[in-house]
């Protein structure tokens, strides 16, 4: 049933435009992303489904194509549709954490990260590069490895380093585990890396570790 056929008080769209986007529960703003449910099934029991099934519109969020082209009644349209919207948030976070210096808003750091690579079923080591005012330059995902590790070569962070003029750099891969702890591996990785870089003098300000709900920082657990 589309929006249309719902009572006018239940109608998410009017909801929004009298009450604002706040009026609106996570399922009701997913419905008018939808629009349309599938037989025997209105758009906002669709919506509320779906919130359920990934633990909320964060877990929704952070999904990947793969993992929302196995919901039945997500066709390619809607898949799309909801791709973008992430792809728009990671975007507005890119932009906002550009224009100062990047510890200005750590909370942006860790949404823009969860939302980068925080759903991915593979590991990722990812280097944000900062200018001498901490502004980010570019982020890049460097290697990527298997559910359980991924190989890093500090050469290889290094030449990146130098192409894009850094003078620091925050370190992030993600734990497709969902597990945020950092390893021991990770400890010992955050070191060579430092030491690699400042023979270029360019320093590693933290290292996190990302899952989909959560992103945790090695420079506050005193590791960096």
């Amino acid at each position: 049933m589309p929006l249309e056929g719902l009572p006018s008080d239940s109608r998410p769209r009017e909801k929004l435009l009298q009450r604002g986007p706040g009026a609106l529960s996570d399922a009701e703003l997913l419905a008018l992303l939808l629009r349309t449910g599938i037989a025997g099934k209105n758009v906002l029991l669709l919506a509320q489904e779906l919130v359920d099934a990934f633990g909320g519109v964060a877990g929704l969020l952070h999904s990947g194509a793969d993992e929302l082209g196995r919901i039945k009644g997500l066709g390619p349209a809607k898949r799309a549709e909801l791709l973008a919207v992430v792809e728009l948030a990671r975007r507005a976070l890119a932009q906002q954490i550009r224009q100062k210096p990047l510890f200005d808003s750590p909370q942006a750091v860790a949404h823009y990260l969860q939302l980068h690579f925080g759903h991915k079923p593979h590991e990722v080591f990812a280097v944000l590069f900062l200018d001498s005012q901490h502004r980010l330059l570019a982020l890049e995902e460097l290697f990527r490895g298997t559910l359980a590790q991924t190989s890093v070569y500090p050469r290889e962070v290094v030449l990146r380093a130098l192409h894009h003029h850094a003078a620091a750099v925050v370190l992030a891969h993600n734990h497709p585990s969902g597990t945020a702890e950092p390893s021991r591996a990770d400890e010992m990785l955050t070191q060579t890396l430092k030491s690699a870089l400042s023979l270029v003098d360019v320093r590693v300000l933290d290292h996190f570790v990302v899952t989909a709900s959560a992103c945790r920082s090695m420079a506050e657990l005193g590791l960096v």
